[in-house]
């Protein structure tokens, strides 16, 4: 541990050194996507090595360690940070997949169907009526809303862009037309009951969803072991999601909220990186 001297404020700091729990090969991936960049707009300088820049906005990412924290560590401005974090999440979820060619993927490698689900990422709450659609009242916070594809082993394969919190789940998978793409690759998929009613074609369903017991009708013993059989195999979605929210950024995202679907696909990018199953 050593200090740091301000001059501007004439005061004393202490500079600590943190693990960063991630491997070697999620800091490469992102180095070089500096590089790569520097070199692209032929930028000759920059105040830190492309490593350290890396290195940074990992630990914004992993930890969520506040701008102003890790500029005073480094002898940089927030300003300089949060250009830098915003820089990289573009340039990673570049590189994330899109719908379509991540459904024929799977179904190039002989895959049948993928798990479907919803999350609310939360957001921090802002004043004016731009932010009242950002209101879940399931959840009874301000977030935003994604849906994501995990595959069998519940790894993510895809991310949707983010909708305002208020929005349903159905309501969401319908503007993305995921029903439609999935019978389009030939590929089924097992989601909760937060999904019935989504497949409009109840003769052949791409969309497995349970049975949903109404008042006056509970299910039968055979719907309650279909439904215990589709939650045995839409386990492994926990895990995706799990992997996901260890990126502590997004515990509350204080970002602003155009940049939130960037940064959800840049972490899906780091996510596949670190873990595959």
């Amino acid at each position: 541990m050593r200090k740091n001297t301000s001059p501007a404020e004439g005061t004393e700091g202490l500079v600590y050194q943190c693990r960063l729990p991630l491997s070697s090969a999620t800091l490469d991936l992102v180095s070089g996507l500096v590089r790569g960049h520097l070199k692209k707009i032929r930028s000759r300088w920059r105040k830190l090595p492309s490593g350290r820049i890396a290195l940074i906005v990992l630990a914004v990412l992993r930890h969520d360690q506040r701008l102003s924290d890790l500029a005073g560590g480094n002898d940089v401005s927030a300003s300089t940070v949060r250009r830098w974090l915003l820089e990289e999440i573009g340039l990673l979820a570049a590189r994330a997949p899109r719908l379509e060619p991540a459904l024929k993927k799977i179904a190039r490698k002989s895959g049948v169907v993928v798990l479907l689900d919803g999350t609310l990422v939360r957001t921090r709450r802002r004043t004016g009526d731009a932010n009242r659609p950002n209101y879940s009242g399931k959840h009874k916070a301000h977030g935003l809303l994604f849906l994501a594809l995990p595959d069998e082993r519940g790894n993510l394969v895809w991310i949707s862009a983010a909708r305002p919190g208020r929005s349903s789940e159905v309501t969401t998978a319908r503007h993305h037309k995921i029903t439609a793409k999935l019978r389009e690759a030939g590929l089924g998929a097992l989601a909760d009951l937060g999904f019935t009613g989504l497949d409009d074609d109840p003769d052949d369903p791409v969309i497995i969803t349970g049975r949903k017991a109404t008042r006056g009708h509970p299910p039968s013993t055979a719907q309650k072991e279909a439904n215990k059989l589709i939650s045995r195999e839409r386990a492994a979605n926990e895990h995706g999601f799990a992997d996901l929210k260890n990126w502590r950024i997004l515990t509350k995202v204080r970002m602003n909220a155009r940049h939130a679907t960037t940064l959800l696909r840049a972490l899906l990018v780091l996510t596949n990186t670190e873990i595959q199953r």
